[in-house]
């Protein structure tokens, strides 16, 4: 069993009170803690699981950068479970960067955004958008959802624990 790093926890955002405030306070904070879950994880372990599942904590990163540029960006994504994978000529530092920028891509769409009700502007091809709130708040599931399962993956590697 590794020995056990603790992070300093990171409380929750106080955000302004509106609505796209509150969600979008919510999303970059999870957006936060599931990259630094990743960052500086050891190689090769960040790449081998160590559940049943199969599920890895580098590929749990590389997966919510593929939902971020599908629901925010419109790329479409051939195969969800590919996702999960990711390339073994990245390295951790790039998948982050990678997750990091499409943050960076996907928050320029947003601050288009005014009307939480209106369609995300870059619908996947084919395919009737969401609206804004929908979005958010899937992403919001999504990353914190994975966040959790970085969490436990983390801890599994190499000890670290805390937000």
């Amino acid at each position: 069993m590794p020995t056990t790093r603790r992070r300093r926890d990171t409380p929750p955002p106080r955000t302004g009170g509106s609505e796209t405030e509150v969600l979008r306070g919510f999303l970059d904070y999870l957006r936060a803690s599931i990259a630094a879950k990743v960052d500086g994880a050891p190689e090769p372990q960040v790449r081998t699981s160590v559940v049943a599942s199969g599920t890895t904590l580098l590929g749990l990163l590389n997966h919510v950068t593929w939902v971020e540029r599908s629901i925010f960006l419109g790329e479409d994504v051939k195969s969800w479970k590919a996702t999960f994978r990711a390339s073994p000529d990245d390295s951790v530092a790039d998948v982050v960067a990678r997750y990091r920028q499409t943050v960076e891509q996907a928050n320029e769409v947003l601050d288009g955004c005014s009307d939480l009700a209106a369609p995300v502007p870059r619908p996947l091809p084919g395919k009737r958008a969401p609206s804004v709130r929908w979005a958010l708040t899937h992403m919001i599931e999504e990353t914190g959802r994975h966040a959790g399962h970085a969490d436990i993956l983390r801890e599994l590697i190499d000890g670290t624990t805390g937000r």
